[in-house]
């Protein structure tokens, strides 16, 4: 789409379409439609960022939660939003051999234990050994710095998704 088209949309027009850019929480897209004009691409990626940086950590936590474990029930269940659906596969999660999916399914346990919410990783061009090994990195930040890690992948998240969705 173009930004043209999408300053011209109706803000529940907006929200349908961007919604699921911020997994299973369309208030994000509520915020940043809110934020019109964007003069470009960027400036719509900000608006999400804005948006959530601007939530209360209620909001922010909610918004992390929302996301589906790595490799997780979801992911087997066919449960995933198509854009989950399609990160997670082009990482190769979708192929998992049966020791790696047992070790994800640890990992997302262990991470969830210590942080109470699931790992976010921007799965998107990341391989499943780099992910894994991300999860061991994280596992030992605490728990403060690693709310902020997750939000931090939440809005590399978004931006890989505007642009996909975005003409430059």
């Amino acid at each position: 789409m173009t930004l043209s088209e999408i300053n011209a949309m109706p803000a529940a027009a907006f929200i349908a379409r961007f919604g699921e850019v911020a997994e299973q929480s369309p208030w994000v897209a509520a915020g940043a439609a809110a934020r019109r004009p964007f003069g470009d691409r960027e400036a719509m990626i900000a608006a999400f960022e804005t948006t959530v940086a601007d939530a209360p950590p209620q909001a922010q936590l909610a918004l992390i939660r929302a996301h589906p474990d790595l490799a997780g029930k979801a992911a087997v269940a066919g449960d995933l939003t198509a854009d989950s659906r399609r990160e997670q596969a082009g990482a190769g999660l979708a192929s998992l051999t049966p020791d790696e999916f047992a070790r994800f399914t640890a990992m997302n346990a262990s991470y969830r234990a210590r942080f109470g919410f699931p790992f976010i990783h921007a799965v998107k061009g990341a391989t499943k050994h780099q992910i894994l090994a991300a999860f061991a990195v994280r596992l030992g930040h605490r728990p403060d710095d690693e709310f902020t890690t997750a939000l931090q992948q939440v809005m590399r998240i978004f931006r890989l998704r505007l642009e996909d969705r975005i003409e430059p």
